[in-house]
């Protein structure tokens, strides 16, 4: 997802931290928000993260803000996990699934 250095990164739902690092270098630092039994969220290529491991958060809290990203690349990686299946985020960031 295009975006600005800096600009905020917001939870898509509530859920739990579980986990922030940079451990993988092509992600950049990343954090992990578990939703529930079914649904996990993965943001990466971040620079100031504003959570640590085992809050909870709220829909629409900043987590954390993009990051510079590759050379004239600021962006933000995206993952919705269904049971571990990486999926398409298209339907839930346009409300037609849930």
């Amino acid at each position: 997802m295009a975006g600005n250095p800096g600009d905020p990164v917001l939870a898509s739902r509530d859920g739990r931290v579980v986990l922030v690092s940079s451990a993988l270098p092509h992600y950049g630092t990343m954090v992990v928000v578990k939703h529930d039994d079914t649904f996990i969220t993965a943001y990466a290529h971040l620079g100031k993260v504003a959570v640590n491991e085992n809050d909870e958060v709220r829909q629409g809290q900043a987590i954390a803000e993009i990051g510079p990203g590759g050379p004239g690349r600021p962006r933000l990686h995206f993952e919705i996990r269904e049971r571990g299946v990486a999926v398409d985020p298209e339907p839930y960031l346009n409300g037609r699934a849930r």
